[in-house]
């Protein structure tokens, strides 16, 4: 008769046979909330949640609570000549400060701002109503589109000399 060669592995009672790794708390949730309406999608990103809406990249939150705090927020992806017209909008709204640049594409609406929720929700109506001065496709993501353009316009051509071929026959 043979041995089993299995291992048995006692667990103490009460502990976890398997480990689930927790989640990270969503940084200002309403935002996410907010934007609902417009199906965001979200990844990790410099160690903000970055928001997506179709293949634009439009805000990041951010929630450390470390000595970078002041750029605690949320982040407006947005390119320099939106900046003083965004501005009038938003009043508290800066260059993000973590990034080393004077002025950068990221502006944030501090989380220490008195007015940050109603900001935040303001942007996200922006965002929603498909204002240009917010957000941006992202340097890959541009790359897949123009490649994808090109497969669909290569298959296109090739569809239509086919066609043209057989017509010829």
């Amino acid at each position: 008769m043979s041995k089993s060669h299995r291992k048995m592995v006692f667990n103490p009672p009460g502990e976890a046979i398997f480990k689930v790794k927790r989640r990270k708390n969503v940084p200002h949730e309403f935002v996410l909330d907010a934007l609902a309406s417009a199906a965001p999608e979200t990844r990790p990103m410099f160690g903000c949640l970055a928001v997506y809406v179709g293949d634009k990249i439009v805000c990041a939150l951010r929630d450390k609570r470390n000595e970078t705090a002041d750029d605690d927020g949320m982040w407006l992806a947005t390119t320099t000549e939106h900046h003083e017209s965004l501005r009038r909008d938003f009043p508290s709204m800066r260059s993000v400060r973590v990034l080393g640049k004077e002025v950068t594409g990221w502006q944030v609406l501090p989380a220490e701002a008195p007015d940050f929720e109603e900001a935040a929700l303001r942007a996200c109506e922006f965002i929603i109503s498909g204002d240009p001065r917010i957000g941006k496709i992202p340097a890959s993501r541009r790359a897949a589109i123009t490649r994808n353009k090109a497969v669909a316009k290569v298959t296109k051509s090739s569809k239509v000399m086919a066609k043209t071929r057989k017509r010829n026959r």
